[in-house]
């Protein structure tokens, strides 16, 4: 028998796991290649998955709002033309009779066990927590009967906090010596055991502080946070906690950007068939400095830094809901000003009607978001994690300034921004990050107006 197994596909250096919201097949359904099995959701985008072979579905692994792993098997497909290898059509009844008398005993012992573990254990409810928990980690607190309080202290060394396989392993092996069955020591192991109350202070220490209780009053509307809004709040919760946030501002003169934009959109729509915005040229300017400054393109891996390749600019998008997305531009330093324009019209547009591919989304080294877009001078945008940085576009203002020339100085109205550049103090200092948006303002002061397009 040949079976196929559908495993959640990777979707992004910082998604780890998504949520199964729709199964589009049923068990028995066939399934041509290509075709979608389900739908998946993360705090980035939904997609479907599709099938990678022909055949029919012969096992679900999840159910639907259950929480998956990216690599864990989601389905199981028989592959197409070889059922009479997994089901005897000849004689049905022979087998299922063989099947039925081979180990009557070793089902009815297994259907017991299972019975009074049930019982005996009740599990947890891990919808009351806000911390995730792995499927294996849930399975382990299940059969071990480990009560949500006891794991909501355990202190969680995996990526983000999370406990681990071996995290709880290790509390049990721990619980396990300090209430065994070793007992009958009675004077001799006292001290033991209050020499271990210390660890258990720390662990209540570790644990998330409960938020202050709001109450709504009289007239109050409530509005559930959608399943999107709840990720990305935790995602911006989780980066706060990794990341020393430091920002740096820097005030630039875009007049000869503005004036240039003016003197050639026109005849850039018409020829091109796309509007030439701002961002594209931000985008530009972004570029080259990360090419000048690549120590600002990396990520933090433990005590690692990896020095990414590829420029790979995510620009964050506002979605009608209210919530963001951030879409990436690849290889973003090998575009010209008309290819980075088609791309981020096409991403834009796209992100706005939820036509994004998980491709799409994946793999940035780092951010800009248009704060200016909505009349913020400037902001202090919280980094994207795995990156170690994010410029946020304050408004362009027309402004009085004062004006050097080689005549002398003058007073008159420049258009002017302001760029707020967050970056993670732990790998980038105030020198680097100073410079390196610096450099930014530095090369769109320099546009020339004369330049084609």
């Amino acid at each position: 028998m040949s079976k196929f197994e559908l495993k959640l596909p990777q979707m992004g250096e910082s998604v780890a796991e998504a949520t199964l919201t729709t199964w589009l097949k049923e068990v028995g359904d066939t399934i041509e290649m290509d075709e979608a099995v389900f739908e998946i959701a993360t705090d980035k985008v939904d997609s479907e998955v599709p099938s990678e072979v022909e055949g029919v579905l012969l096992e679900k692994r999840f159910e639907v709002d259950d929480v998956i792993k990216v690599g864990e098997v989601v389905a199981v497909i028989q592959i197409e033309g070889e059922a009479e290898d997994s089901l005897d059509t000849a004689n049905p009844e022979e087998k299922t009779e063989k099947v039925e008398t081979a180990e009557p005993a070793i089902a009815l012992e297994s259907q017991m066990a299972q019975v009074k573990e049930a019982v005996s254990s009740p599990a947890p409810v891990f919808s009351s927590s806000d911390r995730f928990y792995s499927p294996l980690v849930k399975n382990i607190a299940k059969e071990e009967g480990v009560s949500m309080e006891e794991l909501e202290s355990i202190i969680g060394t995996g990526k983000e906090g999370r406990v681990t396989k071996n995290d709880i392993k290790a509390f049990l092996e721990n619980r396990s010596n300090n209430g065994g069955p070793k007992t009958e020591q009675a004077p001799a192991a006292e001290p033991t055991k209050t020499v271990e109350a210390p660890p258990k202070v720390d662990k209540s220490v570790a644990e998330k502080p409960k938020p202050t209780p709001v109450q709504a009053g009289a007239g109050d509307e409530i509005i559930p946070l959608t399943r999107m809004g709840k990720l990305i709040a935790q995602h911006m919760v989780d980066s706060v906690a990794t990341s020393a946030h430091v920002q740096s501002f820097v005030e630039v003169d875009v007049t000869n950007v503005v004036n240039w934009r003016n003197k050639v959109k026109k005849s850039f729509e018409e020829r091109e068939g796309e509007k030439l915005t701002f961002t594209p040229i931000f985008m530009e300017a972004v570029a080259v400095a990360l090419k000048k400054y690549p120590l600002m393109n990396i990520s933090l891996d433990g005590d690692k830094v990896i020095k990414k390749k590829n420029i790979n600019l995510g620009m964050a998008a506002a979605l009608p809901d209210g919530n963001l997305i951030v879409p990436v531009i690849k290889n973003a330093d090998q575009l010209n000003l008309v290819g980075m324009a088609k791309t981020v019209n096409d991403l834009a547009n796209r992100a706005r009607n939820n036509q994004l591919k998980p491709d799409e989304i994946k793999d940035g080294t780092y951010t800009v978001t248009n704060v200016g877009s909505f009349g913020s001078v400037f902001g202090t945008p919280i980094i994207n994690q795995p990156q170690v940085g994010i410029l946020a576009l304050g408004a362009i203002r027309k402004i009085p300034s004062v004006i050097e020339t080689d005549q002398g100085e003058y007073i008159g109205i420049r258009s002017k921004m302001y760029l707020s550049h967050s970056y993670d103090h732990r790998v980038v200092n105030g020198a680097l990050g100073g410079m390196f948006v610096k450099t930014v303002a530095d090369y769109l002061e320099a546009w020339d107006i004369n330049r084609e397009i």
